[in-house]
């Protein structure tokens, strides 16, 4: 045992002992990846420059076409990117919990794709995707609350070349502008199936440690997850390199990046 734990070895023994560990990751997490954060301090994070108004339903349906415009230069952020080793230890972390028979799910605010790229498997993208779109028309087979289809269908080539609201995808089964299938700010989180809101209100209720990473705790999800935690006497723990303590006194902070702390971690775990 050691006399003056760290941080990390704190995590390290709670993710030991761990039956339902819980990992909720945040854009901070693809930082080494090449793409910019939303509110972080880094160069580059998103509403830094945009503002969260557009981010909504409100403005899609106002200006579908500069919505579109926004969200592919967004989109272009994501061209060549690739799991970093914090993606990687997190599948690693994920076999070692199966290995011994214990819970895992690791939720998602980002809609980059890189953790199912990395190959995580308990995995829930709770913001979307940006590999899919949707249609916005209430009662078509391709909305909300369990339509989707692949981005790469959508036709936004036409729109890209010249980027007008005549040249915006449409859906293939009622003609409406298709939208991002994202969670924007002024939607719910059980608007659409594929968010699996009450899975992750379920892993918040059983889950014996939680694990923050790269999330600046700004929204609905970490809030919840958080409180549930710490109803229980949990141990939480935040990935932050910056050292910010996050507005939650259950939350123990490592003040590491994640590209080098989660490789450290299941290193010690094995």
């Amino acid at each position: 045992m050691l006399s003056n734990p760290t941080p990390l070895d704190e995590l390290l023994s709670a993710v030991e002992q761990a039956r339902h560990l819980l990992v909720v990751t945040g854009a901070g997490i693809s930082l080494a990846s090449g793409i910019p954060t939303f509110r972080g301090s880094d160069p580059g994070a998103v509403w830094k420059r945009d503002v969260t108004e557009m981010a909504t339903l409100a403005f899609f349906l106002e200006d579908p076409a500069e919505s579109w415009r926004w969200y592919l230069s967004r989109f272009e952020t994501l061209v060549g990117a690739e799991p970093n080793a914090s993606h990687r230890a997190l599948v690693e972390l994920e076999q070692w919990q199966e290995a011994r028979a214990r819970d895992f799910l690791l939720v998602t605010q980002n809609i980059d794709t890189l953790h199912a790229r990395a190959g995580s498997q308990r995995l829930i993208e709770v913001h979307g995707s940006a590999a899919r779109v949707r249609c916005p028309a209430p009662g078509c087979r391709l909305a909300a609350p369990r339509g989707s289809l692949p981005r790469p269908d959508a036709g936004l080539e036409a729109f890209r070349a010249d980027p007008c609201r005549e040249n915006l995808p449409h859906c293939p089964e009622c003609g409406a502008p298709l939208r991002p299938h994202v969670l924007w700010f002024d939607e719910f989180y059980g608007d659409h199936e594929d968010y699996r809101w009450e899975q992750v209100l379920a892993a918040g209720e059983q889950a014996d440690v939680a694990l923050f990473v790269g999330t600046s705790f700004s929204v609905g999800v970490t809030d919840l997850l958080v409180r549930a935690t710490a109803l229980r006497g949990a141990p939480a723990f935040s990935l932050d390199p910056r050292s910010e303590r996050p507005p939650y006194p259950s939350v123990r902070v490592i003040p590491a990046p994640a590209e080098e702390a989660l490789p450290d971690l299941v290193r010690r775990l094995r």
